[in-house]
């Protein structure tokens, strides 16, 4: 069994960096042999991960948060090589919908005991301009809050997108969108739309909460014209999930979907994958899992 550990050493303000020694010895004694990968930007992730699968890889356990998990998808991504997850990161989004625990040695003890065990799953990923994704893609407000969140320094975690999201209400207005899928099409001016393959974004946020990376079908959550009292309502319940019982809100589901109408940024994993239009695509079991 020939393992990496891919570490990316600024998630979680460090928190990578610290965890790299004690998380690998975790994993040391379940493989034959355990490359640790230490990147600091994209282009040194994808190289060091091109030699070592040029090696034989087996498995890439991805350290880090859902930006480095981002990473970990595109390459494992159709590719055989099974993707194991240990949470570093201020959101880990990913993590969480596969019930990985938040604690980081304990998410490695488990995916220690799986590779061992020798357990694996097949989930979908969507597929949009190019990238693969995991997660949620949205477009409309959400972009816009996850484009000023990735640009706070403060605070940290999950509150960035609090302060966010106060920041964009003030400006925002909704937007004209069509909205084709391969069951219906929908032109509305919206104010967001979420693509869930899982439902979390955001740092927990439960956008797209029927979402499962199993069914080969993304969940779709639209907002239509609502008001900014309409999203201050709205926004308590998206943790939970239950913004979607808002008469705003529509969900669907789809394999295929269209979006086109308005020039609005897109982001997918909470990385930047483009603006509308945009073809988006579930490809079922498109990623092999540690679990």
């Amino acid at each position: 069994m020939h393992a990496a550990l891919a570490v990316h050493p600024a998630s979680g303000n460090g928190a990578a960096e610290r965890l790299m020694e004690s998380v690998a010895a975790r994993l040391r004694p379940v493989v034959d042999r355990l490359d640790v990968l230490v990147a600091h930007t994209v282009e040194e992730s994808r190289a060091l991960m091109t030699d070592s699968r040029a090696a034989g890889l087996d498995v890439l356990v991805v350290l880090g948060g859902d930006g480095a998990a981002h990473q970990g998808v595109q390459f494992c991504a159709e590719s055989g090589v099974a993707l194991g997850l240990v949470p570093a990161g201020t959101g880990n989004d990913f993590a969480r919908a596969l019930d990985i625990p938040e604690r980081p040695h304990a998410a490695a003890d488990l995916v220690a005991r799986r590779i061992a065990e020798g357990k694996r799953r097949r989930v979908d990923l969507g597929r949009a301009g190019g990238e693969w994704f995991a997660t949620v893609l949205c477009s409309g407000f959400d972009a816009l809050v996850t484009e000023r969140a990735n640009r706070l320094t403060w605070p940290r975690g999950p509150r960035r997108y609090d302060v966010a999201i106060l920041a964009e209400l003030a400006a925002f207005r909704p937007r004209p969108v069509v909205l084709r899928t391969d069951v219906e099409t929908l032109e509305l001016d919206a104010t967001m739309i979420a693509v869930g393959n899982t439902p979390f974004y955001g740092g927990g946020m439960r956008i797209c909460p029927g979402a499962d990376p199993e069914d080969g079908l993304f969940d779709v959550t639209v907002v239509g014209n609502a008001t900014r009292r309409d999203l201050l309502l709205m926004l308590p319940g998206v943790r939970s999930g239950e913004h979607t019982a808002h008469p705003a809100v529509r969900t669907l589901k789809a394999a295929q979907i269209h979006l086109a109408g308005s020039d609005l940024p897109v982001y997918a994993d909470g990385e930047p994958v483009g603006r509308l239009p945009l073809d988006v695509t579930c490809v079922p079991g498109a990623l092999t899992v540690v679990g």
